[in-house]
């Protein structure tokens, strides 16, 4: 009886919350665009399933992703007195960081976007592991940065000044999607998993808050992936430099065109 109210009092919350959206949706449809919307009981539909979808989602976060990434924070930590120390803190993140990632709904759509408008360049499963791989060395870092207590902003601008430099010798089609990849794995999946594991960590570690210090996991969730895809295309770009002379040289006919056979 108590999940049944908690559903209510969230899906109310949730409906509110949409409400100034539906209203600048439907306010300029009607006095800027000055036209009817058309299927409107889709429309209506779609919206009423939207409220309904996040509030289910914001009551699971509540009721089990928050307390179980504060409950695996909790017992890592109280590891601490073993011979291994943190180190299944920074497995555990580095594992949640690369699983939740590649699972990332956003993630999904952007990489096969991506290697629908590239022809096929970009793989998708290429984009989408070189995203995870980057979530994960973020979250690993950002772990041991809470364990050991040093300021966030030199990582965050010694990320940035590395971002900056990649930017200027990557491949220029991959930088736009890049940036954008950063941004993509803040999403449903990846969050409320990184966000308790920072928490949890903080209110488990001895001189630690959870405000100052049990935050910013995000941030390097962000900043991370934009290395490691910009990464993963000068490697690309590398090996095929690198195939291209390796490769012996075209025979040519007399006139000096290609030999076709």
């Amino acid at each position: 009886m108590t999940l049944i109210t908690d559903f209510f009092q969230v899906l109310l919350a949730t409906a509110r919350d949409v409400v100034p959206i539906v209203a600048i949706i439907f306010g300029f449809q009607f006095f800027v665009i000055r036209r009817p919307i058309p299927a409107l009981p889709k429309v209506l539909t779609g919206f009423t399933l939207v409220i309904i979808g996040l509030a289910f989602f914001l009551l699971g976060l509540e009721k089990a992703l928050f307390p179980i990434g504060r409950l695996m924070a909790e017992q890592l930590t109280a590891l601490n007195g073993s011979s291994t120390g943190f180190l299944w803190v920074y497995l555990f993140a580095f594992a949640i960081g690369a699983s939740t990632t590649i699972a990332e709904p956003s993630l999904i759509a952007v990489a096969i976007k991506a290697n629908q408008v590239s022809g096929g360049t970009i793989g998708v499963w290429g984009l989408r592991l070189a995203v995870a791989l980057g979530v994960a060395i973020g979250i690993t870092l950002g772990s041991w940065r809470i364990v050991t207590g040093y300021p966030i902003h030199w990582f965050i601008i010694t990320g940035y000044a590395v971002v900056v430099i990649q930017t200027y010798f990557a491949p220029k089609i991959i930088v736009p999607l890049a940036y954008d990849s950063g941004g993509v794995t803040t999403s449903t999946v990846t969050v409320p998993l990184v966000a308790a594991l920072g928490l949890g960590l903080a209110e488990n570690i001895p001189g630690r808050s959870p405000l100052i210090d049990g935050f910013g996991l995000i941030a390097f969730a962000s900043l991370f992936p934009i290395m490691s895809v910009m990464a993963y295309a000068q490697i690309s770009a590398w090996r095929a430099k690198h195939d291209k002379d390796k490769s012996p040289p075209k025979e040519t006919n007399p006139r000096g065109l290609n030999n076709a056979l």
